[in-house]
């Protein structure tokens, strides 16, 4: 093993004794207790076997396994589309194998896509948590021997994989939906939104664009959050080898569907090779999933989300620990926003198979982790093929097919990750650079202070902001109104910066998973309203931010000693639902632990 892994695991693990054993000890008692309908009188059971049908008398038998489903469908998300059908195909597998499936219970799926600059957005950090609560109502009856989840987007993952953690006691196969086909390139969209922002062409040529590119049922095909969400649950064992990537209504997608309905039916207590989550969802299987993260230069969202995954499971992760993986982890994949290519052809160039064969061949990955298939994430070096009705895993890609889009370990696109650490006294932050020009890792300029999105785009068209300037957009963390993603600043900065001038974002907001090459310290930490020196910055003091060294600081002097901006958040609580989450405000968690309100 490399021994900056070594190191960090050690770290996690040191740190995390405490809580890791209370966990497992709640674990280990709830699996001593047997299946869990074992436990329900006859009434309880009339009651969740009543719409069964011919399914009746498998369930009362209690021999064979019952898998709870737990869905995200809706047909608004082109990614979730997919599993209207899972549910009816789930069961008809499970009944060919002698067992039964039922629908547990939907989880709510907001996309931030149509969110993205509207008020809704401001919902988007705590649906996570409104989903791991769901999942939570969903297996509470008691009535499952395994969980199958069905999700694939920005919070839907993290906030299924807390709910499969609490429930860890039960086994949990993650089954997606695969990418939708490629549109138009993801660079030629890129670049219609950044001609509308300047006025040249029309809201109708933008729109065209748009549609061209998210066409289809699936993911989006650019690695942003939904995307990384995959990667991860393949890094972590929670989906077959090779399922990630795979497209919707393909002979190869069902045929992945089917065979992780059978991993599920296989791993319960009633069988013989029992794999709870609990044990899946160790120390060493995050470590994977940040090598992964980082190797991949992917969404910045996974920073939040992964530290939250680990608390449900009591592991204990630190920005420190993504900052010294990201140092020791080579960048090898550029998949758009980090470079030109979609996930459709990072996954024809070998995809994740061939990554995780490289960086188990470099000594960074744990091999031997928990997994649901085979005897650990060495297994995972391997690419699954549809042949004669059944699926056969052959070995993994040993050379890429387009080293544009994905590179070997020993000649990476960049030798460290894509996510940096920053420390100061402006508080702690990261930043994604696997897309940002390397002259343009440290930016040291005037700050332009701001209190919303709207009002940087405002000062761009009245020409305040052609020239160098750190732009500083506060009050947008998540006790100030849930931290929206300032994703739509993404096409001023990029003009601006197109333009010749240096630029470079500081918020205690979120940008999106697709965002790119303007270097933006994100996720500062405490936020304007939780005392951050973030709320005495003024326009025209000097801001460093500087990723090469790790640092973020206001470099004018005696900022400390200002009076706070006093923002009017008054209009925060109401509108589009967000009176019902003003227990969320007061109660959530640092962007740096996880911004959690149920972990």
């Amino acid at each position: 093993m490399h021994p900056t892994i070594q190191d960090v695991t050690a770290r996690i693990i040191a740190r995390s004794s405490e809580s890791r054993r209370i966990y497992l000890e709640r674990m280990a008692q709830a699996a001593e207790e047997g299946p869990r309908r074992g436990h329900l009188t006859c009434g309880n059971q009339a009651h969740a076997y009543a719409a069964m049908g011919g399914d009746k008398d498998t369930l009362v038998a209690e021999q064979a396994p019952n898998l709870g489903i737990v869905t995200s469908y809706n047909d608004m998300l082109s990614a979730h589309q997919p599993f209207e059908t899972y549910p009816a195909f789930i069961k008809e597998v499970a009944r060919k194998n002698k067992a039964t499936a039922q629908v547990a219970g939907g989880v709510p799926a907001m996309c931030d896509g149509v969110t993205q600059g509207q008020v809704g957005m401001e919902l988007s950090l705590f649906s996570r948590d409104v989903i791991a609560l769901s999942a939570g109502v969903a297996l509470s009856h008691n009535t499952f021997d395994a969980a199958v989840y069905l999700g694939v987007c920005d919070k839907i993952v993290p906030g299924l994989i807390i709910a499969a953690a609490t429930f860890g006691y039960l086994p949990g196969v993650f089954l997606p939906a695969g990418p939708m086909t490629s549109g138009i390139p993801n660079d030629e969209k890129s670049e219609v939104r950044k001609r509308f922002a300047k006025g040249e062409c029309d809201r109708a040529e933008l729109m065209r664009a748009e549609m061209a590119s998210y066409h289809g049922p699936g993911t989006c095909t650019f690695y942003g959050t939904a995307n990384t969400n995959q990667m991860l649950m393949e890094f972590m064992g929670l989906h077959l080898p090779g399922a990630s990537f795979v497209n919707p209504g393909t002979e190869l997608r069902d045929a992945l569907t089917e065979t992780g309905t059978k991993r599920a039916l296989e791993i319960t207590k009633l069988g013989n090779d029992y794999r709870p989550v609990c044990d899946i969802l160790d120390e060493r299987t995050f470590v994977n999933g940040l090598v992964g993260l980082m190797a991949t230069g992917g969404s910045t969202n996974l920073i939040i989300h992964i530290i939250a995954m680990a608390r449900a499971a009591g592991v204990q992760l630190d920005l420190q620990d993504l900052a010294d993986i990201s140092d020791a982890t080579p960048l090898m994949a550029r998949v758009y926003p980090n470079g030109l290519a979609d996930v459709n052809h990072f996954h024809a160039a070998g995809g994740l198979g061939y990554m995780i064969g490289e960086l188990l061949g470099a000594g960074l990955l744990h091999p031997d982790t928990k997994t649901i298939y085979g005897n650990g994430l060495k297994d995972y070096h391997a690419e699954p093929q549809f042949k004669n009705g059944h699926i056969k895993w052959a070995p993994g890609a040993t050379k890429s097919e387009n080293e544009k889009v994905l590179r070997p370990a020993s000649n990476p696109f960049q030798p460290v990750g894509g996510l940096k650490q920053l420390n100061g006294n402006i508080g702690r932050a990261v930043i994604k650079v696997s897309a940002v020009d390397p002259d343009r890792h440290v930016i040291e300029a005037p700050a332009r202070v701001f209190s919303s999105q709207q009002d940087v785009k405002d000062a761009w068209r009245a020409h305040e902001l052609d020239r160098d300037c750190v732009v500083v957009v506060r009050f947008q963390g998540p006790k100030a109104n849930g931290m929206p993603e300032l994703h739509g600043l993404t096409p001023t900065l990029s003009v601006i910066q197109d333009r010749g001038f240096n630029v470079a974002l500081v918020t205690d907001g979120r940008m999106s998973g697709a965002s790119g090459k303007v270097p933006a310290a994100i996720h500062v930490s405490p936020e304007a309203v939780d005392g951050g020196l973030i709320a005495k910055i003024q326009d025209g003091d000097i801001i460093r931010v500087d990723a090469v060294n790790g640092t973020l600081e206001v470099l004018t002097p005696d900022v400390a000693h200002r009076e706070a901006a006093q923002p009017d958040l008054s209009g925060n609580g109401h509108g589009i639902g967000r009176e019902l989450f003003e227990s969320f405000r007061q109660s959530v968690g640092r962007a740096d632990s996880g911004a959690g309100v149920v972990v």
